[in-house]
């Protein structure tokens, strides 16, 4: 008797091995998802249908906006090795100055918004600066800068609110996209959008699994290939459909879905995307292989700078008033977000849709309990745990791959 194998065996032998192999090398991924899936499960079943109804979805989206923005750059920070803890403060600070000059000074709302994310942008820089240039830990300069901030935003109010603001400036948060065929209910236009943001989703991911395979490089099996895609387009066209037939697409989530390209396509097809998870997972050796380290620090705080302005005019206008109180421990969501979507204490792992699906997750938890009454003591209790057991799963897998 023979002891060669098959083609044939040897062939379901490995993907026996692969199918196995890819879930456990993933399970944070899948995880994630399925994890996002069952949290809305259960609170659609124990809220009586509630969470899952078109004007609910559409508050969730409009609730977590300016969170998700956030996390986008938060993860970008945390990737490189930094950690941003002004973020809500700056928010807040924005949607003040936002305010002044709009409501006070009667700027016009397109010379005001360009300004506000200029300053933004100068925050960024100003911190990013002593971080980069002069190694000051993130922790202590962004702990600095969210006391500084959070002062600032009192005395620009005065300790009063301000508002309300043009419709204008009203519709970053809270205008609709208009249906173009004009049937309104369901918003057509929001159907074909989301019919075309499915066919770019599975053609992408098609495309990339061929390149993985023509480079030899390990893609992902056929069966959780064809799962994860057909979960992912029937739940994005299921909540469109939702969306449809209440007021249609939410101006925030047209916003929040170009970013969500923008920066998915910069931290996974670039250069850049390469060098800054070089950065965080070993500076020295990305220094001593050429790439500009502070540099790309300082970027990285810039970019957080210039989405923190924009979630707080988002903010502000969803509320129509910029409150002293505003962004108060919005960082510690946003962090806690960027946490529960994989990234690594230590830098140097994580990804864009996870931020994006760990905001999710914080976002349909924060709404669940809400509607359910329970308060805000419980609510934090509950996700202090969550946030605890993603550190603990991420700890868990590095000291069993090691």
């Amino acid at each position: 008797m023979s002891d060669t194998v098959s083609p044939t065996e040897g062939q379901a032998e490995a993907g026996g091995k692969g199918l196995s192999g890819y879930l456990i090398g993933h399970m944070r991924e899948f995880g994630l998802l399925f994890a996002l899936i069952a949290i809305m499960v259960f609170f659609e079943i124990v809220t009586g249908g509630t969470l899952m109804r078109p004007i609910n979805i559409t508050n969730l989206f409009l609730q977590n906006s300016y969170i998700i923005i956030m996390a986008l750059g938060m993860l970008i920070v945390i990737v490189g090795g930094n950690i941003d803890l002004s973020v809500g403060s700056v928010m807040g600070f924005i949607g003040a100055l936002a305010a002044v000059m709009i409501v006070n000074w009667d700027w016009s709302v397109y010379m005001a918004i360009p300004a506000c994310l200029l300053v933004g942008i100068l925050i960024g820089a100003a911190q990013g600066y002593w971080v980069a240039y002069w190694n000051i830990p993130s922790f202590i300069v962004t702990l600095a800068g969210m006391l500084v901030f959070r002062g600032l935003s009192l005395w620009l109010l005065q300790g009063q609110s301000i508002g309300p603001f043009p419709r204008e400036f009203q519709a970053l948060s809270t205008g609709f996209i208009p249906d173009l065929f004009g049937v309104d209910r369901p918003n057509v236009t929001a159907l074909v959008v989301g019919a075309v943001v499915v066919a770019i989703i599975v053609w992408t991911g098609m495309r990339k699994r061929s390149r993985n395979v023509a480079y030899g490089i390990e893609a992902e099996p056929m069966p959780f290939f064809v799962i994860r895609n057909a979960i992912v387009a029937g739940a994005f066209m299921f909540l469109v459909y939702k969306l449809s037939t209440f007021r249609g697409l939410p101006n925030v989530l047209i916003t929040m879905g170009v970013l969500f390209i923008i920066y998915a396509f910069i931290t996974e097809q670039t250069t850049l995307g390469r060098r800054i998870y070089a950065l965080g997972g070993n500076k020295k050796a990305a220094k001593l292989s050429g790439i500009a380290t502070e540099r790309l620090t300082f970027l990285t705080f810039v970019n957080m700078g210039f989405l923190a302005a924009l979630a707080g005019l988002i903010f502000a206008a969803r509320l129509n008033t910029a409150t002293p109180k505003a962004g108060f421990a919005l960082e510690l969501d946003v962090i806690a977000a960027v946490f529960i979507g994989g990234a690594s204490m230590s830098g140097g792992v994580g990804k864009i849709v996870g931020a994006v699906v760990g905001a999710f997750i914080m976002g349909v938890m924060n709404n669940g309990m809400s509607i359910m009454g329970i308060g805000i003591d419980y609510q934090q209790v509950i996700k202090g745990l969550v946030l605890l057991a993603a550190v603990i799963f991420d700890v868990y897998n590095k000291q069993k791959q090691g």
